[in-house]
């Protein structure tokens, strides 16, 4: 089975770093392309960027270029979703998925498996 848990959200200020890490518990062969996306109160979960399985291809929502970096190591079945230059509206719940099917990657319907989130509030 497949159990992922995100950590590493918190409390940061305009222009500052966070790190989230999404580790799959049950030690699962990396065979999944995985996905971040957000939620924010009262709207709809968003994505945010994925990551193919070897790690070499990544893909992000035009909101999120130049800022956040996904990266992944397979040996410890962790990706991690890198945050730069946060602002206020990056405040949101995250969340990570995993998929092994092909698909539409930026789709929450593309996913199988989904984490329980994590806030991350940014502050102005």
């Amino acid at each position: 089975q497949v159990q992922l848990v995100e950590s590493g959200g918190g409390l940061v200020q305009a222009g500052g770093s966070l790190r989230l890490s999404c580790a799959d518990s049950g030690r699962t062969a990396t065979i999944y392309t995985m996905g971040w996306f957000r939620q924010a109160p009262g709207k709809e979960r968003e994505f945010v960027g994925a990551i193919s399985r070897s790690g070499a291809v990544t893909y992000y929502t035009d909101s999120v270029k130049g800022r956040f970096t996904i990266a992944r190591d397979n040996a410890k079945n962790t990706v991690y979703l890198q945050m730069n230059s946060l602002k206020p509206e990056d405040t949101a719940v995250y969340y990570c998925a995993a998929t092994q099917k092909v698909g539409a990657l930026d789709n929450t319907g593309a996913y199988e498996y989904w984490g329980q989130g994590t806030q991350v509030t940014v502050s102005s």
